[in-house]
């Protein structure tokens, strides 16, 4: 089994229907192997797209939502629309070069505008970092003004607030200034009160015997594990909403998450330098059962 490596993609367009020709357009690199020019607009603009998926014992989660998602993010950069079908023949690729491995793994597909010969892709994948105390433990976070107001946030899709793009210098400038303030993650909120997310995950709340999460209108990035979590949920019959989310609501809550592929469920045990209740039962339970392998 191979640990880390990047397999390069030929991006072939949706139109083609041609899958015989697909097992041509990968090609496995090392990890540390050259592999992107520096003139392809994902180095000097970030101008592209990626999921990042989680890999437990050998297997991609949440395939299909990471896909709808990556098309999405797609369409809103105007670029080619990905070929859906030789991407998911890629991540199998990918897959199988992980032979099965106990090892959790991150894997990130991206999509970049390219160079002078059109757009590029590829897969990447390493071992994940250990989460386990973020998972057991819980973070801390503080909230930091995003400086639009929720209506703004809707109305205004050439932000690609609710796009996966490869610009994060801001996201990870948040994480910074959470850093500098003492804790490990940063909330997004709007300048009129309200919860969008966090720099790298989804903010769920338990509200009494409800679950909600802000609703993905072009405000937030729509949550693949969340979507996940919340049919489990709703399996157990636990009440589950989408919709605006306060932050007076965020700090009266009764539990809080913040939810991602690879680092999964992290209840938030801090918020603003407030003390938030764990529920490291319910945790535990969920987290272990979003490991097992879905599509």
């Amino acid at each position: 089994m191979v640990d880390s490596f990047t397999l390069l993609i030929a991006p072939w367009p949706a139109a083609s229907a041609e899958p015989g020709g697909w097992q041509h357009t990968f090609r496995l690199v090392a990890s540390d192997a050259p592999a992107l020019a520096v003139t392809d607009a994902a180095a000097s603009r970030g101008d592209g797209v990626f999921e990042t998926f989680g890999v437990f014992n050998g297997h991609v989660q949440h395939v299909t939502s990471h896909l709808e998602r990556f098309a999405e993010s797609a369409t809103a950069l105007d670029l080619p629309m990905p070929n859906l079908a030789q991407f998911r023949a890629a991540l199998a690729h990918a897959e199988g070069v992980l032979a099965g491995g106990a090892a959790a793994h991150t894997l990130r597909l991206v999509l970049s505008r390219g160079a002078h010969d059109g757009p590029t892709a590829w897969i990447s994948v390493a071992p994940q970092p250990d989460f386990t105390a973020d998972r057991r433990d819980g973070v801390s976070a503080v909230t930091l003004d995003r400086g639009y107001t929720l209506e703004a946030c809707r109305s205004l899709p050439w932000l690609l607030l609710g796009a996966k793009t490869l610009s994060f210098a801001v996201n990870f400038a948040a994480n910074r200034e959470a850093v500098r303030r003492g804790a490990s993650d940063a909330i997004f909120v709007t300048s009129d009160g309200y919860v969008l997310e966090a720099a790298t995950a989804t903010v769920i709340v338990r509200l009494g015997e409800t679950y909600v999460t802000p609703v993905p209108d072009g405000s937030v990035l729509p949550g693949t594990t969340q979507r996940a979590l919340f049919a489990l949920f709703e399996a157990e019959g636990m009440r589950c909403e989408l919709r605006s989310l306060t932050v007076d609501e965020l700090r009266a809550a009764d539990a809080a998450w913040l939810i991602s592929s690879g680092r999964l469920m992290a209840p938030l045990r801090e918020l603003d330098g407030v003390r938030v209740p764990v529920d490291a039962a319910a945790t535990a339970r969920f987290n272990a059962a979003l490991q097992r392998p879905r599509d």
